[in-house]
């Protein structure tokens, strides 16, 4: 029997550790799912979107660390793919992403489903390729791959369809590519000058970021040498929360006063392994150090002092050792005072609601999350999942919480819950989806049941788009196109085969909640959750009272006042006002 191009594909994705490839079949990919159909080692996960696909495999990367792979058909198949891959490339996990092409003779006579995937998806990936010759493909192949697993990126491979079928040598030995152990350190002078400003500053607040994985102990060491309190952020939760005294909260658009106070008052602000995207909650004034694995990412989001580039285990120590003992605890012991007060704060907005009344989504999240296995896997998408997720779901080191949470997309989790279950079964896998992002993705529930993957779907049901209508609130306007009419999403799990709950009253919520995550296969809850459940932000802003302002003279200018009597029972409308 001949050996194809799509024979060495699958046998080199194979020896890079790849057990699966997520997508939906096409005719331009026929000569790839061939080969994978009596494969011993790598099986085809048929998901109903290439968008899942992407956001499936984006996922598995980020729970294993290791290569997964995609594809998409030509023309429409792979531009589905764009979204996830953008979401991979900026979560930086290690993906490759095959996009067929139409028949390589014809491309550029605006053939039949054409379109030139090398320049769509060259911003979403650190490499991308179109193959034209059997000969190139060998090395253009070990090259996507090595790319991806060395710089934790997104690689495309764009492939005509006939070129699946061609026949090639086949090698000896195929290349087995995992990413290189490495250790990544400052120079020594470099390591002396960021301690001796450490040394001399009064109050040192460390935040911390998905760059500290790995390096928990290590960061925990720092902050007692220094008494400095951590601030994390939110990809930075899972690697920093637990076994942790110094821990003070999460800043950003959705995380809490407490952290927001201690990047504010330190005179020395150490930035460890992240990409804070928020200007706006960063100091002004402060020295900044910021050590980053990547010396591009240094200097992106604030005037940064000193420079340090290398990965958080293995610097941190360095700089621990040089740290003079017996500094004064005062700034750590005001900042964890306030996180403390700021915690009882939040939890106690973690109630049951009155009879008759939507149940608090902060109420429905901690139960979640006290039920959960100690392993669970949490996966919100982005919106008010997220904000919930950010404080209300406990992490205890073995636990795990991915979401788009760089990129930023709707419809994250159902999706990613593919790809971790997956990966990883056995593993209680939870995605806390809102009911718009549920929605745009909802085939997705039918690939749970045809995979028999026992993801767990909590469903947000608020009827509405809420974290777009509270950016609508800040900024001063009237809310607009942000209601959702929506089925019962139990019933529509229980017509499909999955095992579905509705809840509309918080009595009823715990026992449920025990039953749903104990249930043996995919299941869905359904909850109907205040509308008006609106988050604090870390500090308001003249602008956002202002903003508030105005909705709430235009909502009554324009007859909707029912909606403003209940945004004023909510907490951060009594805080304003």
């Amino acid at each position: 029997m001949s050996y194809t191009v799509a024979d060495l594909i699958v046998d080199t994705v194979e020896a890079a550790g790849v057990k699966r490839v997520y997508g939906i079949p096409g005719d331009s990919l026929n000569g790839f799912t061939d080969v994978l159909r009596d494969h011993d080692s790598v099986t085809w996960q048929h998901v109903r979107h290439e968008e899942a696909a992407a956001f499936a495999t984006s996922a598995e990367a980020a729970m294993t660390g290791q290569l997964a792979v995609c594809a998409g058909s030509c023309g429409p198949g792979n531009l589905h793919l764009v979204n996830g891959l953008y979401d991979a490339h900026r979560s930086r996990v290690p993906v490759l992403a095959i996009a067929a092409q139409i028949p390589g003779s014809l491309v550029g006579t605006n053939y039949f489903q054409e379109t030139h995937p090398e320049g769509i998806f060259s911003e979403c990936s650190s490499y991308c390729e179109t193959i034209n010759t059997v000969d190139q493909l060998p090395y253009v192949l070990d090259i996507a791959i090595r790319t991806a697993v060395e710089q934790s990126g997104v690689s495309v491979l764009v492939i005509p369809g006939e070129l699946f079928l061609a026949t090639i040598d086949r090698p000896d030995k195929v290349s087995r590519i995992r990413a290189a152990d490495t250790m990544i350190r400052p120079r020594q002078e470099s390591i002396r000058l960021a301690a001796a400003r450490l040394n001399e500053s009064k109050s040192v607040t460390i935040l911390a970021g998905a760059g500290v994985q790995g390096a928990h102990d290590e960061l925990i060491a720092l902050a007692d040498k220094l008494q400095a309190p951590i601030v994390h952020a939110l990809r930075g939760k899972e690697f920093v929360e637990y076994d942790n005294p110094f821990d003070v909260g999460l800043t950003g658009l959705i995380g809490f006063s407490s952290g927001y106070r201690a990047i504010e008052h330190c005179d020395t602000l150490f930035m460890v392994g992240t990409d804070f995207p928020y200007q706006q909650f960063l100091p002004s004034d402060a020295h900044t150090i910021q050590l980053d694995i990547r010396g591009s990412q240094i200097g992106r989001r604030t005037r940064v002092d000193t420079a340090l580039v290398g990965s958080a285990a293995d610097t941190l120590p360095l700089i621990t050792q040089l740290i003079d003992a017996g500094r004064d605890d005062g700034h750590l012991e005001k900042s964890v005072k306030h996180y403390k007060r700021n915690r009882k704060e939040l939890d106690e907005l973690a109630s049951p609601s009155d009879v008759g009344d939507p149940i608090h989504p902060q109420y429905l999240t901690k139960l979640i999350s006290d039920a959960a296995s100690d392993d669970a896997v949490f996966i919100p998408d982005v919106g008010s999942p997220a904000v919930w997720a950010a404080r209300y779901v406990t992490m205890n080191g073995k636990r795990r919480m991915i979401g788009s949470f760089s990129h930023g997309s709707m419809a994250n989790a159902l999706p990613q819950g593919i790809g971790v279950a997956s990966a990883c079964p056995g593993r209680q896998v939870i995605a806390l989806s809102g009911d718009g992002g549920l929605a745009m993705l909802f085939g997705e529930l039918l690939t749970l049941m045809q995979q028999k993957l026992p993801v767990k779907v909590v469903v947000y049901n608020n009827s509405s788009l809420n974290f777009v209508e509270l950016e609508m609130k800040a900024a001063g306007f009237v809310n607009f196109g942000t209601e959702l009419q929506n089925p019962d999403f139990a019933a529509v799990a229980e017509a499909i085969g999955m095992r579905g709950w509705r809840v509309t009253e918080s009595d009823a919520l715990p026992g449920t909640v025990d039953e749903f995550l104990a249930h043996d296969g995919p299941a869905l809850l359904d909850v109907v959750t205040t509308r008006q459940e609106l988050s604090i932000p870390p500090t308001i802003t003249a602008a956002q009272a202002k903003g508030f302002a105005l909705y709430a003279l235009r909502t009554v200018m324009s007859g909707k006042g029912d909606e403003l009597l209940d945004l004023a029972e909510t907490n951060l409308f009594k805080r304003l006002f």
